[in-house]
């Protein structure tokens, strides 16, 4: 089984500020979150308080301004094309993706790509609140581990070093660069 992070890795950018960006512009009230999120965003990045989740909390707070369900799906039917084509090539049917995005964001490009499994974030798709931990880092390992108990990684791919812990678990790993593959170090 391959395993794939997902933004910048299959998916060119990071699909949740895209998305959140895609509803600001959408919904102008949700603009009357940004100062929260930018508070937010001073308190965890430029102080190192409180935790990523409470900063990702507030900017995911604009979806309560959203019709969701509605706004993912146009999100999809505009930005699919951001679906790197080297991904696309290397598709199998037992690809997992692993990844910090929530649920509610991710689950229907995934369907509509015929990727049975996903591992991502756990976000309410109306308020906003966490209802799990970050996908991210370590944590990749160990839900990847809570669902595939004795499962094997042949190859993983990511843009990121963050990703170490799942590389370090796959026989060979990939560092993504745009749709360049390079062995990981």
């Amino acid at each position: 089984m391959n395993a794939y992070d997902f933004d910048k890795t299959i998916y060119k950018n990071d699909s949740s500020t895209d998305f959140l960006i895609y509803c600001l512009f959408k919904h102008p009230r949700a603009f009357s979150r940004i100062p929260s999120i930018i508070t937010g965003y001073v308190k965890y990045f430029i102080f190192n308080k409180g935790r990523k989740e409470d900063f990702k909390e507030k900017a995911f707070s604009i979806i309560k301004y959203c019709d969701i369900d509605r706004d993912v799906a146009d999100f999809w039917r505009k930005n699919k094309s951001k679906i790197k084509k080297f991904y696309l090539e290397h598709k199998r049917e037992d690809d997992v993706i692993i990844s910090a995005s929530p649920r509610f964001l991710l689950e229907p490009i995934c369907n509509e790509l015929n990727i049975n499994h996903l591992i991502c974030t756990e976000v309410d798709k109306n308020t906003g609140k966490f209802l799990s931990l970050n996908c991210w880092g370590k944590e990749k390992v160990v839900r990847f581990k809570m669902k595939f108990k004795n499962a094997e990684v042949n190859k993983f791919y990511s843009d990121s070093f963050s990703d170490t812990p799942m590389a370090e678990l796959a026989d060979i790993a990939y560092l993504v660069k745009g749709e360049k593959l390079l062995p990981w170090k």
